[in-house]
């Protein structure tokens, strides 16, 4: 499998996952990058153990999940939800405003909910967030149900 391959089918995925947990254009698209260095980078080494595709999000989690300690780690505030200046304009306010409801969600429910929406099978998700496929299940419901609550109370 190629590096081109892999990087024309989940780059918009992993730019996605990015912003699940970030909500920042630009922080997600330079995230999104430096995954992709790293697949290239350990690609030879790719075992198979898993599928590519949970191998390129449980690399792209990592990343997310170091940015967010080094942010925490130098005293930062939340992200702001409002970072949408550079954002494209073909993206409408209901995506807008579900990437706000995301954020908002703790960090492994942010995972979860961006795995689901990137439509990975609820094996491939509890093998990438180390839960069971139960637990994936009722987390998917639960989230739903915050989000959908969220969004509702946004259009009121």
């Amino acid at each position: 499998m190629s590096f081109e391959y892999l990087y024309k089918v989940y780059w918009d995925k992993v730019f996605r996952l990015c912003m699940g947990y970030f909500n920042d254009y630009s922080l997600a698209q330079d995230l999104a990058q430096d995954v992709f260095v790293r697949v290239w980078q350990y690609l030879p080494t790719f075992k198979g153990e898993s599928s590519v595709g949970t191998w390129i999000f449980r690399i792209a989690t990592n990343i997310c999940l170091r940015q967010r300690e080094r942010q925490n780690s130098i005293s930062q505030a939340e992200v702001p939800l409002n970072l949408f200046a550079k954002e494209p304009s073909d993206n409408s306010l209901q995506v807008k405003i579900l990437y706000e409801a995301i954020a908002e969600l703790p960090e492994m429910d942010r995972l979860v909910i961006s795995l689901y929406l990137e439509e990975l099978k609820q094996a491939e998700i509890a093998q990438i967030t180390g839960l069971s496929e139960a637990n994936v299940r009722v987390k998917i419901h639960r989230i739903k149900s915050t989000l959908a609550k969220k969004i509702r109370n946004n259009d009121e």
